[in-house]
């Protein structure tokens, strides 16, 4: 089994996709597997995470177990 991460937004487009299974483990560890244009773009400060459906208030700390879904939310925008 694995976790997955799910790209909201303007990240799917960086992406290339809406979600991607990945090995569970650290994020960073995570992260570090992915092209790195797209690690640093979910890395920005204004990028919010969820993890299962429940706001993160950072990434630091998060380890996916099997069957985790990690949503990256960029900001929004509006007018």
């Amino acid at each position: 089994m694995s976790a997955k991460l799910v790209f909201l937004g303007r990240l799917e487009d960086i992406a290339g996709m809406g979600e991607l299974a990945v090995n569970p483990g650290p994020l960073e560890q995570v992260l570090a597997a992915l092209d790195p244009a797209l690690a640093i773009e979910l890395l920005g400060e204004r990028v919010r995470m969820a993890l299962n459906g429940a706001l993160l208030g950072d990434g630091g700390g998060v380890i996916l177990a099997e069957g985790d879904e990690l949503a990256f939310l960029p900001p929004v925008s509006g007018g």
